[in-house]
């Protein structure tokens, strides 16, 4: 498949193994695993580094298969967890980065482009997570007020 913004092929990537129960190798429990997650979120760890430690040093290679859940789901349950999906937010501090740049640099025409496909995967992503219901429906990207929006 293409790159969305571009005229080269994208990488393959690698599929997870299909497993429909608890590896035997795996000795943490449900509960354990939980809390763990919480306390790593207490920490300021976002969810994608909170799956790597989990696998890393606890040996929890798939948090669905142990939990029944999700990691988004358990902080969710648990009246924690994001306020803006952690990909959104992601392409927010990106697009803020772009922006200090580009208010140093004005004559910086990639970077501008940049920040215009940057911006428009942020209004796209955005109209997915209203679709699906993840964000409210009043919620709107805008670039004077990201910083705020990102804060916990």
């Amino acid at each position: 498949m293409a790159k969305m913004h571009t005229k080269r092929k994208g990488k393959a990537g690698s599929k997870k193994p299909l497993r429909t129960e608890v590896p035997e190798w795996v000795n943490v429990s449900s509960e354990d695993t939980v809390k763990i997650i919480l306390d790593l979120w207490k920490q300021g760890i976002p969810t994608s580094e909170i799956g790597m430690i989990l696998r890393d040093q606890y040996g929890v290679g798939d948090v669905r298969l142990v939990t029944g859940k999700k990691i988004t789901q358990i902080l969710k349950e648990n009246q924690t967890g994001p306020r803006v999906p952690e990909d959104l937010a992601n392409l927010i501090m990106k697009a803020l980065g772009l922006r200090k740049h580009l208010a140093a640099n004005k004559k910086d025409l990639h970077n501008k482009r940049s920040l215009q496909l940057t911006e428009s995967k942020i209004r796209r992503l955005v109209n997915y997570y209203h679709e699906t219901k993840v964000l409210p429906m009043d919620w709107v990207y805008k670039p004077e007020t990201a910083e705020v929006m990102l804060t916990r």
